[in-house]
């Protein structure tokens, strides 16, 4: 679900009951446990990959695309030309691999709005004063935009939710489990654009260019947006819905004991550790809210100058022959959301007193990105495996056989991807890692897809939602553990499968939900996102 991995320590507890639910659960823990770390799993299939190549070279296999003249020849890595084009690819492969800059880029401008506090301060005011009917709907709602904020949103949004609904005269329970899973379920939706966004089209983009002509294909930071700014909206009702009429009818009343007792604990320092369940604050100062206000009216001042230049007859900023899609705007859509969330950042820091000098800023994009550091080593791993990919033609082996697999069962069109939606939603049960997840899958099921007539930006979509859907459900995820932490709260008798269990009751019908959309998009012809439309 995102670049980063975080550790939580699982939790002591009280005995727990060994239902059918735990039992899954618990083998599920115990395979994903036995997979090695991300970068030793893609050095394993760098190998493998070298390995399949030089065998393949060595019996002369040949592959030619469908639609193509060219009879493609096998190359083997453990050759004298492999080991020569490794040499001199291994540092472009990594440094011109394009998700590498977009996402640091990206992570160094969302962290100056986070540091400052804006994107915490713009949560509590948005459920702050939620009315009791609404509040369900709108943390839903406001939890499938939060991948803006990457991890921090799963530590943010549900403890808030939590304190909003108690606040509200709600159980505090639904709030925390209803945030959590729309948070998790909804992560990679939303009308917002971040890192995620950057890392897939990255990795989407080197995928598409396995196959000739793929190269050519739409893979800008905002394929996907028009449909992920939709699913974002059916998730928040369906999401508010349940937590409203399924969820909260069905729990137990929180234990104003227990409650007092961690109050007190926390009060005393014996809190959990790092803070992690401390309880947040809904409360937004006025200084808060005029800083809301200023960085909201400058991105917006701003947002109007760069549309306004973009359509203006003859601008720079059009393309050929004066179009808007294609065009520069699009192109540099990233320099120009970085350049946004720094200005919000700086004019909310500067209003409330976290960003005191001109020295402040910089040193908080570096933070962020030194947060990126395992990422950063992980693409240096990845961008060797889908350079060997395409390089040695075992990527356009790969996807002309799946295309003709896929095409001998019937399962051309969407049908197609739903099947590789459930793939996806199974894989994501162990390898909790979206950058990992989608290197794995995208050298293969891009360029098949292609092949089959889809752009890349409607497989991108379905992965997004097999992503997505089941991450709430897995125990690889540790911040299912720390939900367990923050419930034990309310509810002091609470075990994994308590955690589970209701959050299970998300996962069904927020995968239809995003399936159902992606079907209506697909079913009319809908472009996904500017420019990226579903067939070739």
């Amino acid at each position: 679900m995102s670049p980063s991995a975080t550790t939580v320590k699982t939790p002591a507890g009280g005995p727990s009951q060994r239902s059918a639910l735990d039992k899954v659960m618990n083998g599920i823990e115990r395979a994903g446990n036995k997979l090695p770390h991300p970068v030793l799993l893609f050095l394993g299939l760098f190998l493998i990959i070298g390995t399949v190549s030089t065998v393949f070279a060595a019996t002369g296999t040949t592959v030619t695309v469908p639609g193509e003249d060219e009879t493609l020849a096998v190359k083997g890595l453990f050759t004298g030309e492999g080991v020569r084009w490794l040499l001199e690819s291994f540092i472009p492969n990594f440094t011109g691999f394009p998700s590498l800059g977009t996402v640091l880029l990206m992570m160094a401008a969302v962290g100056v709005a986070e540091k400052t506090g804006l994107l915490e301060t713009a949560v509590r005011a948005s459920i702050a004063r939620a009315p009791r009917p609404l509040l369900p709907y709108l943390v839903a709602f406001v939890a499938c935009q939060a991948h803006l904020m990457s991890d921090v949103a799963i530590l943010v949004i549900p403890p808030l939710a939590a304190l909003a609904f108690k606040n509200a005269g709600r159980n505090p329970i639904a709030g925390l489990i209803g945030g959590f899973a729309c948070t998790c379920a909804g992560y990679a939706a939303g009308f917002s654009i971040g890192a995620l966004d950057a890392l897939y089209t990255g990795i989407t983009h080197q995928a598409a260019a396995v196959v000739p002509g793929g190269e050519s294909a739409p893979t800008h930071i905002l394929i996907n947006y028009f449909y992920t700014a939709a699913a974002s909206c059916v998730l928040a009702l369906i999401g508010g819905f349940l937590i409203s009429r399924v969820l909260e009818p069905r729990l137990p009343q929180p234990d104003p004991a227990a409650e007092a007792a961690a109050d007190a604990a926390e009060e005393d320092g014996a809190g959990a550790e790092d803070g992690a369940t401390a309880r947040p604050s809904v409360t937004v100062t006025a200084r808060q809210r005029t800083g809301l206000l200023r960085s909201g009216l400058a991105v917006l001042l701003y947002a109007a100058v760069v549309v306004t230049c973009w359509l203006l007859p003859g601008s720079p900023l059009r393309g050929e022959g004066g179009a808007l899609v294609p065009s520069p705007v699009l192109d540099g859509i990233v320099p120009l959301l970085f350049v946004a969330f720094v200005l919000a950042g700086v004019v909310y820091g500067r209003t409330v007193g976290t960003l005191k000098r001109a020295e402040d800023a910089p040193r908080m994009m570096a933070e962020s990105i030194t947060g990126m550091s395992g990422y950063i080593v992980l693409i240096l791993v990845i961008s060797q495996v889908i350079g060997v990919f395409g390089w040695s033609n075992v990527g356009t082996l790969l996807a002309v056989n799946s295309a003709n697999l896929l095409e001998s069962a019937g399962l051309t069109g969407f049908t197609g991807l739903v099947v590789f939606v459930l793939l996806v939603c199974v894989l994501n049960l162990f390898v909790t890692s979206g950058s990992a997840l989608w290197s794995l899958v995208a050298p293969v099921f891009v360029p098949a897809f292609l092949l089959l007539g889809m752009e890349p930006a409607v497989t991108q979509a379905a992965f997004r939602i097999g992503d997505s859907a089941t991450q709430m459900i897995t125990p690889l995820n540790p911040y299912v553990f720390l939900m367990l932490t923050i419930l034990r709260r309310y509810e002091p008798s609470a075990q994994l499968g308590t955690v589970l269990s209701r959050l299970s009751v998300f996962v069904i019908p927020f995968l239809i939900a995003w399936l159902a959309v992606l079907g209506l998009f697909y079913g009319l012809g809908l472009p996904l996102g500017p420019g990226a439309d579903i067939h070739r």
